[in-house]
Parts: structure tokens; C-alpha cells; sequence
């Protein structure tokens, strides 16, 4: 039988081109998504046979929820091979204003919260195997903060440590956590950025390279390459000359703006 991949957020971007990735290497998929009936179209659109793809309608901030699709997943479909948590938002926000804290709870809810959940009803069942990959989306974002952007940042600097540390828990199983930082790719999320977006990517050629990484078993890696430079030296930057770079740049669109 062909390998599983079950991947959340799969129903536009990164995810949706990470289910094609996969198709067209003859995995079988369990796709998670809100947006079920829109998922199932473009399943059907792309040939994809039921038998090879499942999909679970979840919400990753409802932990009932998403946690029951992992479990509706291993017992319909068995045991993923590669779990890919890539459901996440993007929200400007201003700490200076009341109503964005709720923004603010309601990104770390997805992007964090709703990544732990995902991974939870498998993880104990890839040791017990000892074998399987934990897939974190990341993002260059986590890297260093950007101004309007601090809910974001936070999030996928969280996903990064996260990742980190669950890689080490993991790691004396025979079971991998793999962190993908992208840069920017074309998607729904960054179209409406307001802000140069340099080394942008079309989502397809993003999912062949992180298919690439995940199947090499990486520990880290920032898509694309170029991207990975830009986050070594923003790293390096002292705090003073990283303020002036960004002196001036446009925020991230609030929520409703």
C-alpha cells in the first residue's frame, strides 16, 4: 500500500499544493480543511480518486475537533506516514488597540495551538512504530519581528521552538520533526501585503522543494534558498541597525483594514 501524508489547511496555497505534490508522487492523502465542500471540488477536479484521498472537515482552533479528524484518520485510513501541520492566519495587529488582543488570541490559537493539536493523536502511535515525520510550517517571519506584524512573528518564532523541542522527544523513537520556514509564496495569505516581497515563489515550486526536504528528513530548512541567507543575517543584525532598516516600511493589514 502507498504512503499517507495527511496535511491540514489543505484546501487553497501551500497545503493545497502540497496535496498535489504528494498525488503526483503516489501517496495517498488525508486532507483537513474547513472548507470541505470546496476541497472536495478541487479533488475532483484534479482526478483524485476517493480511495487515495479522504477528506475531514476540521477547524484547527477546535481541539475536539481537529484532534477527532486525526483519530478519523488513523482509523479509516491507518497511520500517516507525514503529518504536515500547515493550517495558519495572518493578521496585522496593534497592540494599542483593545480588539486586536482578540486577533492576537485568535492567531496563536490557529498557528499554535491548532499545530500542537494536529500532531497530538499521532504522535505517541509513530514512536509505538517508530517511524513517521512531524511536519511544522514555520515562517522567515519567525525569524525577527516585524512592525504590525507581532502576532504573526510570535506565532512562528513559537513554531520554531516548538518544533525544536518536540524534534528532541521525538528523535529516540525513529520519529522525525521537520520545520519549514517559508519565505514568501504567492498565496491568499500575502497578496494583500502592502510591502516588497522579495524572492516571492509560486506555491508549486515551493511544495517540490519542501516534498524534498521532508523526504531527506531536515531538521530545519528555510524555502527558498535565498530566504535563508536573509535569515542568517537578520539574526546577525544588532537590534539598532535591524530598527533602521525597517524604519519607515508598511505594516500588515488589521484585521477589517
Amino acid at each position: 500500500m502507498s504512503r499517507l501524508v495527511y496535511i491540514t489547511g489543505a484546501s487553497s496555497g501551500i497545503g493545497q499544493a502540497l496535496a498535489l505534490q504528494y498525488a503526483r508522487a503516489g501517496w495517498r492523502l488525508a486532507l483537513v480543511a474547513r472548507r470541505t465542500t470546496e476541497l472536495q471540488n478541487w479533488a475532483q477536479a484534479q482526478g483524485l480518486r476517493p480511495e487515495n484521498c479522504a477528506i475531514y472537515g476540521a477547524d484547527v482552533c477546535d481541539i475536539e475537533a481537529i484532534t477527532g479528524a486525526g483519530r478519523a484518520c488513523i482509523a479509516a485510513q491507518g497511520l500517516p506516514d507525514v503529518v504536515i501541520a500547515n493550517a495558519g492566519i495572518s493578521i496585522g495587529i496593534d497592540s494599542a488597540i483593545y480588539e486586536d488582543l482578540a486577533v492576537m488570541q485568535s492567531v496563536y490559537a490557529t498557528n499554535n495551538l491548532g499545530l500542537a493539536a494536529t500532531f497530538q493523536p499521532f504522535i505517541e502511535a509513530m514512536r509505538q512504530r517508530g517511524s513517521g515525520a512531524l511536519v511544522g510550517i514555520a515562517s522567515v517571519a519567525g525569524i525577527r519581528g516585524l512592525p504590525g506584524h507581532a502576532a504573526y512573528c510570535s506565532s512562528k518564532a513559537a513554531v520554531i521552538s516548538y518544533c525544536e523541542s518536540l524534534r528532541g522527544e521525538c528523535r529516540p523513537f525513529g520519529v522525525k520533526v521537520v520545520t519549514i520556514a517559508p519565505g514568501y509564496i504567492d498565496t491568499p495569505l500575502t497578496r494583500e501585503n502592502r510591502y516588497s516581497m522579495p524572492f516571492l515563489m509560486q506555491p508549486e515550486a515551493f511544495a517540490a522543494r519542501a516534498f524534498a526536504a521532508i523526504e531527506a528528513g531536515a531538521a530545519f530548512r528555510v524555502i527558498p534558498w535565498q530566504m535563508g541567507w536573509v535569515a542568517r543575517l537578520l539574526r546577525l543584525l544588532p537590534n539598532s541597525l535591524f530598527d533602521r532598516l525597517l524604519a519607515g516600511r508598511p505594516r500588515k493589514h488589521r484585521q477589517g483594514s
